[in-house]
């Protein structure tokens, strides 16, 4: 094949080196958080991450710091004891644990620590999220799980759920959720009145 000129070359050699400068110039105005993260958001393997996603961008949403990171309740379980143990000692003030099948992460975190644990059941392909969901919800009396439901629908609600926690102190933080409320309240309106308008058309 035969090479281009020179002459050719040097706009797309420019266009590539704009492209860099643009991708430096972009990496230096993110703005890093450098507050200390109040939620933790663990999950059994990366594989979650699809479903625990709508955690992060839930959490993202109302501003809330938060770590995120992989630990596995029966492959490392010097690390989740760990962790857990020292969770309030680091500033934590809500764990988020999200595991499948056997999925005792979110009961380990909670027998090691005061802290609230909320728990996410992954659905498996098994059983579809059942296992999970039992083995996440049924913890002995003394030793509680806040479990939500099985899937990304129970990902967005363990968010959600910690943010009413910690609204409980943070009045900015309640009216953002009064404000998510009535922006939900607003979308079914639109829909009902969308529907109707269907229903009227073919009438």
């Amino acid at each position: 094949m035969a090479r281009r000129s020179k002459k050719n070359d040097a706009p797309a050699e420019k266009t590539k080196s704009k492209k860099k400068d643009k991708a430096r110039e972009d990496a230096e105005n993110v703005e890093v958080d450098t507050r200390q993260p109040v939620v933790a958001v663990v999950m059994g393997s990366d594989s979650d991450f699809p479903v625990v996603a709508a955690c992060i961008e839930t959490l993202e949403e109302f501003d809330i710091p938060y770590e995120a990171r992989v630990i596995s309740a029966h492959r490392t379980p010097d690390k989740a004891h760990k962790f857990a143990s020292t969770a309030r000692l680091k500033g934590f003030r809500i764990l988020i644990a999200a595991a499948g099948g056997a999925a005792h992460l979110a009961g380990v975190m909670a027998s090691l620590t005061t802290l609230p644990v909320i728990g996410i059941p992954i659905q498996t392909p098994t059983l579809g999220g059942a296992d999970s969901l039992y083995s996440t919800v049924q913890m002995p009396a003394g030793v509680p799980v806040a479990t939500v439901a099985i899937g990304k629908a129970g990902a967005t609600n363990a968010a959600l759920l910690a943010t009413e926690i910690l609204a409980l102190s943070d009045d900015s933080l309640h009216d953002r959720l009064q404000s998510f409320r009535a922006a939900m309240r607003r979308t079914v309106a639109q829909k009902n009145a969308r529907l109707r308008e269907k229903i009227a058309s073919t009438s």
